[in-house]
């Protein structure tokens, strides 16, 4: 069989790769893509794993009662009792009782149509995605001082000739290893990485200045640079006037966090923090890049916009070989949120609330623009309200595993178990999947064409490489299906080329312009950066060279102060715990945990302590451990390591049972980009007996 160029499934750096089955298997071999340069981490060597993964969907799955197992039926059987169910669900309460979750790992063409699907098939305004919890806060802060939310608004190979380098929040050695060859390009080069984070994780392990903050104090770190920036003589005060408004304002908060009032918020030292200072403010070309950590804050937004307005001060957005950027953690993040999924977006990141969107939108809809919903809430609001009295009564799921993913995740076991009807397309038996009315075994990633947006706006091509199993259908089918049922089938194809076809014309003109994104644009050319308006249209590699999509023209500094964490530390909760990933598994670990290699490679839940702190509490290294907030529990096995702060435990995301960590994770919410403070949650620590730790190893 011919090899077949696509991309890896996992992450937003969108790796290239080629598939070609050989044999009995199906042999991966990386490309030469400008991402990755040839390599992949372990979990793209592994990715084709699961496609013959004995633990695959193939027929839909139906029970009759709650209480009744999950049996195959037809996929008539399955279609006819979801479009049955939300017929009469919407007849008793309305249309907004039916709502919709999908997924930031969803091809374009799967985001627009879901999109699409909900307003249009449904009528309701309940749609949200996964990807709220990923760069929300930063999208919302970038629209606040550019006009425009692009992760990188620059190639990803720009950021290896960089001279210094400051990432906020990321522990790229292990999220997305293949990253870590353009940070080593700007190292080999002289220049300085700087990273912020509270653990020295590898990343910070190779930085020239780590700066060991606090859980939950980015922002008074970021108002303390900008701070020295000014006083030890580093703004670029001639770009400031040509190219910003606002400064005066911002620089009247940051006046007031001077470097020792910094260090105790932050516990970062005054000489660090200036050294920092001085390799940015030094460089011909610097960059921030913030992520996640910075991010899954209950003031997210604003401390981003507090690192904005460092790379504001020091002249670094639109000048070659700057800037500042958002590393976009899922596969499709951002194209997930640019057409429809986000409750208040219409596609080309149009405004639902703007009547010239409706029109647009609703013309290429063939629908009249009275008939679109307004805008809804966001994705852990939309989990919370579900099977309350005037919340849905149904939920249909499509790329999500929220059992596992969302926070204070036993509030969302609660709600998912109040609903009339549970809907999941999935390709394994998720968590969420095994708890749902009705399942349906959607096709992978390697089984299907499409496109998709990675964490620079580049626009690619992915190639289907086999067919998928006997079966199996298509999210793009499986609506296509569903809207046959509701009566409006002709405005659901289920050829992806079609959807994407309308998706160039429903884009066009708004801030995410795919117009002149073809799909042999895409495939011959490596990806098209958006905004692309037209055929002729090279693309836009690179934003803010001459100015910034703001009404003006100018960039805005956004006025912001510290504050507190939603839930600090007390007698009763005296240590903070953060959450994240390590090397082995993705996102709730649905994928991951079923691909034998990677299991073998981290196979339990765990517990980061520092020695002082295993001390203290009378802990050792592999001792299983209890972690309780107000909240819940999670368990795991303790490892005792010199990276951590003394007052902070860390525990990653991806397991199910016992270890859930988002079990005792906050859900206390951003007030602007509505994104749960994953990040930060006041915690106590204790030993379990060994025999009592359950958890999920491994679904396989």
């Amino acid at each position: 069989m011919t090899a077949t160029a696509t991309h890896c499934p996992y992450c937003a750096l969108q790796c290239g790769m080629t598939l070609e089955r050989v044999d009995d298997r199906i042999a991966i071999t990386p490309r030469d893509f400008p991402t990755n340069r040839g390599g992949l981490c372990q979990k793209g060597w592994t990715s084709a794993d699961l496609l013959s993964s004995p633990e695959r969907l193939t027929t839909p799955l139906m029970r009759q009662t709650r209480a009744a197992p999950l049996l195959p039926v037809t996929w008539d059987e399955a279609l006819d009792r979801v479009a049955a169910d939300v017929r009469r669900l919407q007849a008793e309460s309305g249309p907004d009782s039916i709502a919709v979750f999908g997924g930031g790992g969803l091809t374009n063409e799967k985001s627009y149509a879901l999109g699409k699907f909900a307003r249009v098939a449904l009528r309701t305004s309940k749609i949200d995605y996964n990807g709220r919890f990923c760069m929300s806060s930063a999208a919302a802060a970038g629209n606040k001082a550019f006009g425009v939310d692009r992760g990188l608004p620059f190639p990803v190979t720009d950021i290896g000739t960089a001279h210094a380098i400051l990432l906020v929040g990321s522990n790229v050695a292990e999220t997305m290893p293949p990253f870590v060859q353009h940070l080593a390009d700007a190292q080999r080069s002289g220049g300085a990485l700087i990273v912020a984070d509270p653990r020295r994780t590898p990343t910070a392990q190779s930085a020239a200045v780590h700066l060991q903050l606090t859980p939950g104090t980015d922002l008074a770190l970021a108002l303390g640079l900008l701070h020295l920036a000014m006083t030890d003589g580093y703004v670029d005060k001639e770009y400031i006037a040509d190219r910003t408004t606002g400064f005066d304002d911002v620089w009247r908060r940051a006046v007031t966090w001077w470097p020792e009032r910094v260090e105790r918020v932050t516990g970062v030292p005054v000489e660090q923090m200036r050294e920092a200072v001085r390799l940015l403010g030094s460089a011909e070309r610097a960059m921030i890049l913030t992520a996640r950590g910075a991010e899954q804050q209950s003031k997210g937004t604003d401390t981003v916009s507090g690192f904005i307005n460092l790379a504001l001060a020091l002249g670094l957005p639109g000048r070659p070989g700057s800037g500042y950027g958002c590393l976009t953690g899922q596969g499709n993040g951002q194209g997930g949120r640019e057409h429809g999924q986000k409750a208040d977006q219409l596609p080309g990141y149009r405004k639902i609330d703007d009547p010239a969107a409706r029109e647009h939108v609703a013309g290429v809809w063939g629908i009249d623009a009275s008939e679109l919903p307004g805008a809804g809430v966001s994705a852990y609001e939309l989990l919370d309200s579900l099977g309350t009295v005037d919340g849905p009564r149904a939920l249909l799921v499509f790329g999500s595993n929220v059992v596992v993913s969302a926070p204070n995740a036993r509030r969302v076991d609660e709600r998912l178990a109040a609903l009339d009807l549970l809907v999941v397309a999935d390709l394994v038996l998720s968590e969420t999947a095994a708890r749902a009315d009705v399942v349906l075994p959607v096709a992978q990633w390697a089984e299907e064409d499409g496109t998709m947006t990675n964490l620079e706006g580049r626009v690619l091509r992915r190639n289907k490489a086999f067919e998928p199993p006997p079966g199996v259908r298509t999210d793009l089918e499986v609506l296509s299906g569903l809207a046959d049922r509701f009566g409006c089938g002709e405005k659901f194809p289920a050829d992806p080329a079609a959807v994407f076809a309308e998706l160039r014309r429903a884009s066009a003109g708004g801030i995410a312009d795919y117009a002149g994104v073809t799909w042999e644009r895409a495939a011959s050319t490596g990806g098209v950066f958006w905004p692309c308006p037209d055929e002729s249209h090279p693309g836009t590699p690179r934003l803010f060279r001459e100015s910034f999509p703001t009404p003006d023209g100018r960039a805005r500094f956004v006025e912001v102060e510290h504050r507190p964490v939603a839930e600090d530390i007390d007698q009763d909760y005296p240590l903070y715990l953060t959450t994240g990933r390590v090397l082995a598994h993705y996102q709730s670990g649905a994928q991951t945990r079923r691909v034998r290699a990677l299991v073998d490679a981290s196979p339990e839940p765990f517990v980061e302590a520092h020695p002082e702190l295993a001390l203290r509490y009378g802990l050792h290294e592999g001792d299983a451990v209890r972690v309780t907030s107000r909240r819940g529990t999670a368990e795991g096995v303790l490892r005792v390591t010199e990276t951590i702060r003394t007052d902070t435990l860390f525990m990653p995301f991806h397991w199910s049972g016992a270890g859930r960590a988002n079990s005792v994770t906050s859900d206390a919410l951003d007030p602007t980009s509505k994104m749960p403070e994953f990040k930060i949650c006041a915690v106590r620590l204790e030993a379990v007996p060994a025999e009592a730790v359950q958890h999920d190893v491994a679904v396989s």
